[in-house]
């Protein structure tokens, strides 16, 4: 299964829909045209476009339940956690959640990437601190079993 992902190409698809995530949180312009904006900008280049799709429509169609298991592990109102750090835990809480296939150590290690390249410089504590509870609730069985190994 995983010899057919391009790594790549998810990696450059989260990279750019945390990019249109963060667009939408802050202008509220729809789905569909953020993403004609971000249709000329991965054009030839590496970019699982099928899984960048999937994230910038379901991240905001499951922006409630999304919302909802971050809000549970987070101290300050959702409306003064830094929007890159936002949206890197809607998309990072989109496929703990509705992805199970990817394992959420995967999933947790990709966001902190994210915080790195476009966040504050110590965004990533926070969003891992978030990630790690949000995996335990989402991800029981998968999760105690990391430890059992």
């Amino acid at each position: 299964m995983h010899d057919s992902i391009d790594l790549k190409g998810r990696r450059n698809a989260r990279k750019h829909s945390i990019q249109a995530i963060y667009q939408w949180q802050l202008t509220q312009f729809s789905i569909r045209e953020i993403e004609q904006q971000f249709q000329d900008d991965y054009l030839g280049k590496r970019v699982d476009t099928a899984y960048f799709q999937t994230l910038l429509h379901e991240v905001p169609t499951n922006i409630t339940q999304i919302d909802a298991a971050i809000t549970t592990h987070v101290s300050r109102p959702m409306q003064d956690i830094d929007p890159i750090e936002l949206a890197v835990l809607r998309l990072a809480t989109f496929e703990l959640l509705f992805r199970v296939e990817i394992p959420h150590q995967v999933v947790i290690n990709e966001a902190l990437e994210l915080a790195k390249t476009f966040g504050s410089q110590d965004s990533h504590r926070f969003v891992n601190g978030v990630l790690d509870k949000v995996a335990r609730i989402a991800r029981p069985i998968e999760f105690s079993s990391a430890f059992k190994n």
